[in-house]
């Protein structure tokens, strides 16, 4: 049994910001101080058989001063709606997984793995999917040094699939997919010609089983490499508990990237480049979610990157002349955009920043946000949309550990040591949490 698997006490800062020589800059935020060990046998490569049956643990912070650690008790998934008042909006991810991995093979054998991870041309998912034309990707690929400058074809079913290498950006390349099927969309092709990518720390193949239970019962609109996963845990029975306990819901959608796996490399996690994830949020859902501040309930991670990143675009749009509001192409939240902009006594309340979305949106004709987050959420983040996050169990090391230790006022520690010692499985296919942030964040 796991007793205190972290040792010494954080030597970590929290990453919070301080003023030198009249610039902002952030303080060291030690990446180890995030580690803990996590063996193999606790990582969770099937999910149980019955989704809602998985355990459940539920923290609610001290109530005392800042050195008491949180309370952690644990139930069963299907009985969340204990633990969340009613009249509460709760919000999830409705992303669906594409199945983005593709092989190809040279004539002398050599096998090239394609994996898209998102649109270049058309830039737009559904406008991309939806082709029946052509369409670029940017694609991470396997064995590239194989691929010279000749097309790979791949035959499936009526239509043969080209791919051509068109260019380079690090260690992904811009791949132009083109068919010879005029009637066959690129969602189809990839339905049948391609591969659900599980998550790669499973250390197995994708199986038929992952095509139903790596998707959320909600998921519908296509374009995640990896599943929101905290959702994964949701039946249609506990949503209907859920509605018969006063608790509403509603939906957005992340198209979660494969950076979501990234490990931080960096001793010092500030120096870590955070992933660009595509969101989009329709008008009604942020007019919801005004009606229901101080009861949002995100559900997994990619919901609360995108929910707070709301309050970003906000306070930037309040400060964008409504003459200017048809040249924005692309909104695009910086990772450091909420610890590097005014101090938070000059910032507009949570309310103020939401309706300039509702006002932009209005004036230009628009039913649903789109726009691009980088936000790393991270100890030292203030917390402006979200009040109880439900997320599974994250990687050592990872930002979305940083996360969860940000939402919980740095007591992620309570958290892990607790499910540790407690038999709980980790990562995409394992438990989950419902956590409550402190009142003072």
């Amino acid at each position: 049994m796991v007793n205190d698997p972290y040792g010494e006490a954080d030597r970590s800062t929290g990453g919070r910001l301080e003023i030198v020589n009249d610039k902002v800059v952030n303080k060291p935020l030690y990446i180890e101080d995030y580690n803990y060990p996590l063996p193999d046998e606790r990582i969770a490569k099937y999910p149980l058989e019955e989704r809602d049956h998985s355990k459940l643990l539920v923290y609610r912070p001290a109530c005392g001063g800042p050195e008491e650690k949180g309370r952690v008790t644990e139930d069963v998934f299907y009985n969340v709606g204990n633990y969340i008042a009613a009249d509460s909006l709760l919000i999830y991810n409705n992303t669906r997984v594409i199945q983005a991995r593709l092989e190809f093979h040279k004539p002398t054998g050599a096998r090239i793995e394609v994996f898209c991870l998102e649109p270049l041309k058309p830039r737009d998912y559904q406008l991309s999917l939806s082709s029946l034309t052509g369409c670029t990707w940017k694609c991470m690929v396997g064995n590239a040094k194989k691929w010279h400058e000749e097309a790979l074809t791949l035959k499936a079913g009526r239509f043969t699939l080209r791919a051509n290498k068109e260019a380079q950006s690090g260690n992904t390349y811009a791949v132009r997919f083109e068919w010879d099927d005029p009637d066959v969309s690129f969602a189809e092709i990839l339905d049948a010609a391609g591969e659900l990518p599980i998550p790669p720390y499973l250390n197995r193949k994708t199986e038929e089983s992952d095509l139903r239970t790596y998707q959320t019962v909600y998921s519908r609109i296509k374009g995640s490499v990896a599943a929101p996963t905290a959702g994964l845990h949701f039946t249609e029975q506990v949503l209907a508990d859920l509605h018969r306990r006063g608790i509403e819901t509603d939906e957005l959608t992340l198209h979660v990237g494969a950076g979501t796996f990234l490990p931080v490399k960096t001793a010092d996690a500030n120096e870590h480049t955070m992933h660009t994830e595509i969101i989009a949020v329709p008008k009604a859902t942020i007019e919801h979610i005004i009606a229901k501040l101080g009861k949002i309930v995100a559900v997994g991670t990619t919901s609360m990157r995108t929910l707070e990143s709301l309050y970003f675009i906000g306070c930037r749009l309040r400060r964008t002349d409504v003459a200017e509001y048809r040249t924005i192409e692309t909104i695009h939240i910086d990772q450091f955009e909420p610890y590097m902009e005014e101090q938070p006594g000059d910032r507009p309340d949570t309310r103020e920043a939401l309706q300039a979305i509702v006002h932009y949106l209005n004036a230009t004709g628009q039913e649903t946000l789109h726009a691009e987050t980088q936000i790393m959420i991270k100890p030292g983040y203030v917390f402006h949309v979200v009040d109880q996050l439900i997320t599974n169990f994250h990687q050592p090391k990872s930002t979305l550990l940083l996360l969860v230790s940000a939402f919980v006022g740095g007591d992620w520690k309570t958290i892990y040591n607790y499910a540790l010692n407690h038999a709980f499985r980790f990562l995409s296919y394992g438990d989950s949490s419902i956590l409550s942030r402190p009142n003072n964040q």
